[in-house]
């Protein structure tokens, strides 16, 4: 399952980031999205617009596009 096929306030732990292109990778790195991370799907904006998550207390706002590859695991 993808990150965004979370329901908006669901939680899950992620296990893929593999598919991300390395620098954005590097950059979700540096925000502390890691693989094996507790991560909340806060909500998707419409039209296509970012995702807000929350991972380690803080929440990011990432690009839908980018959230579509990030691999997560239902809690």
């Amino acid at each position: 399952m993808v990150l965004t096929e979370l329901k908006p306030g669901s939680k899950g732990i992620i296990t893929d980031l593999s598919s991300i292109d390395q620098s954005i990778q590097r950059r979700l790195l540096d925000l502390g999205v890691l693989e094996g991370r507790e991560v909340c799907y806060k909500c998707g904006l419409p039209f296509g617009g970012p995702c807000m998550l929350e991972v380690s207390g803080q929440c990011i706002g990432i690009r839908k596009k980018e959230a579509m590859r990030i691999h997560v695991e239902c809690l």
